[in-house]
């Protein structure tokens, strides 16, 4: 059987079985004297048994109304647990984040928004789903990542993507390549060395292919790879030169590896986030997925 009383009815019992006074018990908790009253009955007649007993100066409790009290106490102290709990998890950002990315973007600005969002909420768990772009556009689509960081989905209907920068293709070499003191080099030159391409199924492939369609002279690959970080491993073991996006190559400080702007022709891609249209972040995701909405650099092209 449903028992018709609720939370406010409990409150201003309460109050009255601690403070024994209708009149200060209803200010306590903002309440006229006769809508406290009535909640009150409300609570009596809801239960079927008298819990207060009343005189002119005074208000007791029954034996039932006694033990009632001590329930009630109990329960809301519960409560007010359980609700401090929930809070403190959206205030420290418990919980875990799943984030969607291809890998070149991994080194640069995944890792650069994860520190800096750790030193905000070090308990914030993430788990990186690195991918190619269709499987990333996919992850997120389906849920199984709150959002995703890519450079495809702008055209899908269910996706919405978010701009953070442009960058542009560029030249990765070791330092002691014939390159790498050149202060922008052709795709033309690059078909003069030997060259390690990504694999046909690569968004970043396709992006070129079409890029390069009436380049005369363009660079085929000696080597394929299916992911940017293998191309640069093979680029800084000697086995050639290759082209990456800006983002994928390390700071200027590294050790073996360059980068040299591409021309003839720029070639460039749109990097953003993606999330699924209508779709509700907790709290954990919205916060990260603002700290990297914040770190976005309008007009600005890494390695130009």
């Amino acid at each position: 059987m449903a028992l018709n009383f609720d939370l406010p009815d409990l409150l201003a019992f309460r109050a009255v079985a601690e403070i024994g006074n209708f009149r200060r018990a209803a200010e306590s908790v903002h309440l006229s004297q006769p809508a406290f009253s009535r909640r009150i009955d409300k609570l009596e007649q809801a239960l079927g048994v008298r819990l207060l007993e009343r005189t002119t100066r005074r208000v007791g409790l029954t034996a039932v109304g006694r033990e009632f009290a001590r329930k009630v106490a109990q329960w809301l102290d519960e409560l007010d647990s359980t609700l401090l709990a929930v809070r403190g998890v959206a205030a420290t950002r418990l919980g875990e984040v799943t984030v969607a990315c291809v890998p070149s973007t991994v080194y640069y600005h995944l890792s650069q928004v994860i520190g800096r969002y750790r030193e905000r909420y070090p308990k914030l768990r993430v788990r990186v789903f690195d991918a190619g772009a269709s499987e990333v556009l996919g992850a997120v689509a389906r849920g199984e990542a709150d959002f995703g960081l890519n450079f495809i989905g702008s055209q899908e209907p269910e996706i919405e993507f978010r701009t953070l920068l442009e960058e542009r293709f560029v030249a990765a070499c070791r330092r002691d390549h014939p390159l790498a003191r050149r202060r922008q080099v052709s795709w033309a030159d690059l078909a003069a060395y030997d060259f390690i391409n990504v694999a046909k199924t690569s968004g970043n492939r396709l992006l070129l292919d079409q890029a390069l369609a009436g380049v005369a002279v363009r660079p085929e690959g000696l080597y394929e790879t299916q992911h940017v970080t293998t191309q640069l491993g093979l680029v800084e073991a000697g086995l050639g030169v290759a082209a990456v996006p800006s983002l994928a190559m390390p700071g200027k400080d590294h050790p073996l590896l360059v980068s040299i702007p591409l021309v003839d022709p720029v070639v460039t891609r749109r990097v953003g986030l993606i999330r699924r249209k209508g779709r509700t972040l907790s709290p954990a995701a919205q916060q990260l997925y603002d700290v990297f909405a914040g770190m976005r650099k309008p007009g600005r092209q890494r390695g130009s």
